[in-house]
Order: C-alpha cells, then structure tokens, then sequence
C-alpha cells in the first residue's frame, strides 16, 4: 500500500528528469517509510500524505534559507513540515516539502568521496525525518536522528554516513 503521494518538481536544468527522479525518491522514501513503520511503530493516513520534492540550484535554495532561516547561505537539503508533528505522531494530508540544491550535494559529495548517488540518498532520508520531528539541536536529538539515518541506509545498502563523527 503506497502512504506517500510523491509530487516532483525540477526547477534546476542540472537535474535529471522528474520521470528518474521519482522512481529514486520512491525508492529511497518506501524504504524511510518501511522502516519507520515496523522499527518505530510510526502511524500513516489510510489515505496517501502528499510529499513534495524540489530539485533546486545553490542560488534558489540560498533565497528560500535566507527567507525562512534567516541564514543567507547555500545548503544541501530544507525540511518544511506542512504541520508541526512529534516522532511517532500521525501525519495529515499534507506532510510537507523537501528542497535539495544540486551543486552542493555534488560538492558534498566530492569532499565525502561518496557517490552523488549515495548522498543523495541520504540527504532524502535526512529531510524525511525533519518532516517527522525529528531533529539534531542537541546531542541526544542528533544521537536519535543519525542513528534512525543510519538504519534506513543500511537497508539501502550504504554504510554510516556518521562513522567516526561526533553527533552534530
């Protein structure tokens, strides 16, 4: 049974098509949602919650953190609940939207020496639980958040994202 209704959109020509995109977000995020769902015990609508994905550039993703974070700087992914929700909490209709800037992923990836593939990965897992409330502001926070991160990935496949890195 299908609990996301994924809605893509590309607003940056370095991105592949939406047509790719969605068969990899639906991967990865099936996979966030199976985990959640038997390890967490998290609770989904009976009908599909709409996510929305944006696939952005350094410059527009710098424009929406400088507007809404007041941090006038590029970044790899935003989290945008479309309600407030807790770990563990049902969400509504609506979960909300993840925004990922392209060049920084790359960047990020050359410095990680890890597929852009890889951190893409994991940036859509990042931003998916930001939608659930989960968060790293403190180390126990940030314990909780990597380690349901690294779980989800070890299902896809990839290794700890955090070996050998204190909590952030």
């Amino acid at each position: 049974m299908t609990v996301l209704d994924i809605q893509i959109s590309v607003e940056a020509e370095s991105w592949t098509s939406e047509d790719e995109l969605y068969v990899f977000s639906t991967k990865v995020l099936d996979a966030a949602v199976d985990f959640l769902k038997a390890e967490e015990k998290q609770p989904f609508p009976k009908q599909p919650t709409e996510l929305s994905l944006v696939f952005t550039d350094d410059e527009a993703i710098r424009e929406i953190n400088a507007e809404w974070r007041d941090k006038d700087k590029a970044t790899n992914v935003l989290s945008f609940p479309a309600y407030p929700l807790e770990p563990g909490g049902m969400p509504g209709p609506m979960l909300g939207d993840i925004v990922i800037a392209r060049e920084t992923v790359e960047r990020e990836a050359l410095d990680l020496e890890k597929s852009f593939e890889d951190h893409l990965t994991h940036l859509l897992v990042h931003g998916f639980l930001h939608l659930f409330g989960y968060d790293h502001l403190d180390t126990e926070e940030a314990e909780e958040m990597e380690g349901l991160e690294t779980r989800i990935l070890a299902k896809l496949g990839l290794s700890d994202p955090y070996a050998g890195q204190e909590p952030l």
